[in-house]
């Protein structure tokens, strides 16, 4: 049996308050002048509900290999799954990669007949069968968490064009507009968190999230078969989110084999629910770092492994900096996928330990952007970005990213930004 849904049969109590996502008109975009479309995203971060929800993909017919039925259908005769209809998506395609081969079969054949949007928890970029299946056929999207502005039902911002081409925004004061950093960041940023009300409800389902990632989502993809193991990596790499990953450390303090470690960190990136982010080392005049830093897709999830079971914890605790980070890094790497081509993001750490905590490269133009855990950015808060500067003048600007409510020019080059306009 075939699930076919479409906008008018799909009304669930969060479908109805559904969040527009930002990504959505580059998926329309897309659509126009190739055949796949491939969007991956961590679990719960609302795949589903966006091609469910966004025209025309809500008018498309819909197949989950979540359904027993489609999936046994999937693997006895794939091509059936589309029969009648030349618009269609496939959720949770991870779970069925052997069907990809007919949808390339029937892209190959009819290269202006079929559309084809393939969805899944796994980066099927990272999946080495699919990634070869594809190549050259499907283009590929992220979604992430929900932004602050998504939440706002905001357009997107333009700060990235802006700075990119060396326009720093005035001053100003956003206090009326602004928001409470910690419980935010503590309770995370899946659509489905919105509608929770109290603490508890939210540990409750950051707890089923972890469980049903362990014990469904992993075994589906890999033979992980000790899980506390896996689940103490992931509160090890949760209590070091922000930091540069040093794989024999981490090994050793977690006492599992480096092959391992390795393996299960690539299952973390490959399930989105961790980045490893690459050093820009683009070297002048001084040796860098290169060993990637690790940032959790969604700060509330990094928040929960860590064991902070309430805003104060977070707030309190040596992992607030590194978990704002990923807060920022959500917001940033949003903003650069809606670019096209998609702006990349680095982060830049020096062997004397002088570290910016990202940098956006579009083409040949930079960014650098600093964290700070600062109601009040002083001048002395910009060292490393007039560093990096210095070294690549070419940076079209620095920002400094802070938890106040003013917009502050820190120097000609570098502007001071609250979190929450990002």
């Amino acid at each position: 049996m075939i699930i076919i849904h479409t906008m008018n049969d799909n009304h669930s109590q969060h479908e109805l308050k559904y969040k527009p996502r930002w990504l959505a008109p580059l998926l329309r975009d897309a659509v126009n002048d190739h055949p796949v479309i491939v969007l991956t995203g961590a679990r719960q971060v609302g795949k589903s509900t966006l091609l469910l929800q966004e025209f025309p993909f809500s008018d498309w017919r819909y197949v989950s290999m979540d359904d027993l039925e489609a999936l046994a259908q999937a693997k006895k005769d794939p091509a059936s799954l589309w029969a009648g209809v030349n618009r269609i998506v496939i959720d949770e395609v991870q779970k069925s990669t052997n069907l990809l081969t007919a949808v390339k079969i029937a892209v190959d054949s009819h290269p202006d007949q079929y559309r084809f949007v393939l969805s899944g928890s796994a980066n099927l970029l990272l999946m080495k069968k699919v990634s070869e299946t594809l190549a050259g056929r499907a283009v590929y999207f992220t979604l992430n968490p929900l932004t602050i502005g998504e939440m706002r039902n905001l357009s997107p911002s333009n700060l990235l064009k802006n700075l990119f081409q060396g326009k720093l925004p005035e001053e100003k004061d956003i206090a009326s507009e602004s928001m409470v950093l910690f419980p935010l960041m503590w309770k995370g940023f899946m659509p489905s968190l919105l509608y929770l009300q109290t603490p508890s409800a939210v540990l409750r389902w950051w707890e089923g999230y972890v469980t049903t990632y362990l014990e469904r989502d992993l075994r589906q993809l890999s033979q992980v078969e000790a899980l506390p193991d896996f689940q103490r990596l992931m509160v090890a790499l949760a209590l070091r989110c922000g930091n540069v990953l040093n794989q024999t450390e981490l090994s050793r303090d977690t006492n599992i084999s480096q092959p391992t470690t390795h393996r299960y960190i690539n299952l973390l990136e490959t399930t989105c629910l961790i980045q490893r982010l690459p050093a820009f080392a683009v070297n002048r005049t001084k040796r860098l770092i290169k060993s990637p830093k690790v940032i959790w897709t969604d700060p509330g999830l990094a928040s929960f492994l860590a064991g902070h079971y309430d805003p104060e914890s977070l707030a309190a605790s040596r992992e607030a900096g590194g978990i704002f980070e990923s807060l920022v890094y959500l917001h940033l790497n949003t903003l650069a996928q809606l670019m096209v081509p998609k702006a990349r993001l680095f982060y830049w750490r020096t062997v004397t330990g002088k570290e910016v905590d990202f940098v956006l490269e579009w083409g040949r133009k930079l960014l650098a952007v600093e964290v700070k855990l600062t109601d009040n950015p002083k001048f002395s808060d910009t060292e490393t970005l007039r560093l990096f500067l210095g070294e690549y003048p070419e940076t079209s600007a620095g920002i400094l990213v802070h938890t106040g409510d003013k917009i502050k020019i820190m120097h000609e080059r570098i502007v001071a930004i609250p979190w929450q306009l990002l």
